[in-house]
């Protein structure tokens, strides 16, 4: 079992963060580029000369493409300093050009900072870890109020790291000498940050709990997309009819084709709001589409007729989208009190209790159990023949969900007395008393 740690343990650190040294470029300056298949071997052989695990970022082009592939790896290593590799602009199969990376990163740890927003395009890549350790996640696990990157590295070492580049179209090529700089500069202390961090967290007896965590977060296979992406269009919340919604549909699903096959990110090739519009007010002419806000302008002429065909085929539709998507899990909670208020109230225990929890170990409560954990518990929850068999059915479920080891050991007993509680009584209404005669 594991030493869960002491209220002393867990006493809040100073918050007052030191006076940070600027960090403006790497130590050993930026590392050239590797572009073609015998630059990415070089950086290969060069990582395959240090030793200890490896320090890797990646850097996308979100907002600006389509996909979610990796356009850029940084990758540094103690005894072999950095690389920066591009993976793409060989103009060769990416994942044999970067077997030789793959090969060579998987002989040790990964130290990534918000593993989940990179491993996915480190994938597509081939390049897979065989141990993982997260520094965000430590940071939050550590109970610390801010775990993005900079903060972390100023208040752990000491460091200031300066605002770049991060959401910039990381497509774009040539990629500028700064961008590069700043690239470099996202691996250059990862090793020592990640020696801090574990460093806090083992003060804390929080190591065993990190271990698990980063192992369930390297394992993790995400389920599918749900099917009615289109359904996230922004501003859709508006619209009720059925017509309408199919516009809507239809609209959104030709952009979205348009999209991934010039490899553009939706948006820019019409905004969420322009489909809005053009559903609700369904013109039929160019000229009528044309007078719309955003369709005026000289590219969206050009395809006004694909967008009045989107339009055209959802008129004669006969099987119409609903205002909302079927049900697959518990309604909104806001809806449990006139529903379901035995749930309402098995929620609110819940939550009250995961809150305290989250307080008294000083870690977040969405990183104690995943809410919709908590929802789908409470909402279902059947009480067991056996009333001492309720924690194991609780464990059970958690289990099945994902939750791991150390989250069931801190949980279970809250969620069981949450359970359990006996229902608040309806207060019995008072009689009337008779108004006196006269």
């Amino acid at each position: 079992m594991t030493d869960a740690p002491s209220a002393e343990d867990l006493e809040p650190e100073d918050e007052v963060e030191p006076e940070a040294t600027p960090l403006l470029a790497p130590a050993d300056g930026v590392p050239k580029l590797a572009i073609y298949p015998s630059d990415i071997a070089d950086a290969a052989e060069l990582l395959a000369s240090g030793t200890g695990p490896f320090a890797i970022d990646a850097e996308r082009a979100s907002g600006f493409r389509y996909s979610n592939r990796a356009y850029l790896v940084q990758i540094r290593r103690a005894g072999a300093g950095s690389v920066l590799i591009d993976p793409v602009n060989h103009g060769g199969d990416p994942v044999k050009t970067m077997a030789p990376v793959a090969a060579v990163t998987a002989q040790d740890e990964w130290i990534l900072h918000a593993a989940d927003q990179d491993l996915p395009c480190l994938a597509e890549l081939g390049m897979i870890p065989p141990r993982l350790y997260d520094t965000e996640l430590a940071g939050r696990l550590a109970g610390f109020d801010r775990v993005n990157l900079a903060a972390m590295v100023q208040r752990l070492l000491g460091l200031q790291l300066m605002k770049g580049h991060g959401a910039a179209d990381w497509s774009k090529r040539p990629l500028p000498a700064d961008w590069l700089n700043y690239a470099a500069l996202d691996v250059e202390v990862l090793i020592e940050l990640r020696a801090a961090v574990a460093a806090v967290l083992a003060e804390q007896h929080k190591t065993e709990w990190a271990e698990q965590e980063f192992e369930h977060l390297r394992t993790y296979v995400a389920p599918a997309t749900r099917r009615d992406r289109w359904r996230r269009t922004s501003g859709i919340h508006k619209i009720r009819n059925p017509r309408t919604l199919a516009a809507v549909r239809e609209m959104w699903t030709t952009r979205d084709g348009i999209a991934q096959r010039r490899d553009i990110a939706p948006g820019r090739i019409l905004p969420d709001a322009a489909i809005i519009n053009a559903a609700t007010t369904d013109p039929d002419t160019v000229e009528k589409l044309t007078a719309l806000p955003v369709f005026s302008g000289t590219r969206q002429r050009r395809s006004a007729q694909v967008w009045l065909d989107a339009l055209a085929r959802a008129r004669t539709m006969e099987v119409l989208p609903t205002a909302s998507e079927p049900q697959t899990g518990p309604p909104p909670a806001s809806r449990w009190s006139r529903r379901k208020p035995e749930a309402a109230e098995r929620l609110e225990a819940a939550r009250a209790g995961l809150a305290e929890l989250s307080q008294r170990f000083s870690v977040p409560t969405e990183n104690l159990l995943t809410p919709d954990t908590v929802r789908r518990l409470c909402w279902d929850w059947q009480a067991p023949d056996d009333s001492d068999h309720v924690e194991a059915v609780v464990d059970a479920f958690l289990a099945e969900a994902g939750a791991r080891a150390w989250q069931r050991e801190l949980t279970v007993p809250v969620l069981t007395a949450a359970l359990t509680a006996p229902p608040t009584p309806t207060p019995t209404p008072m009689p009337e008393e008779s108004a006196p005669e006269a």
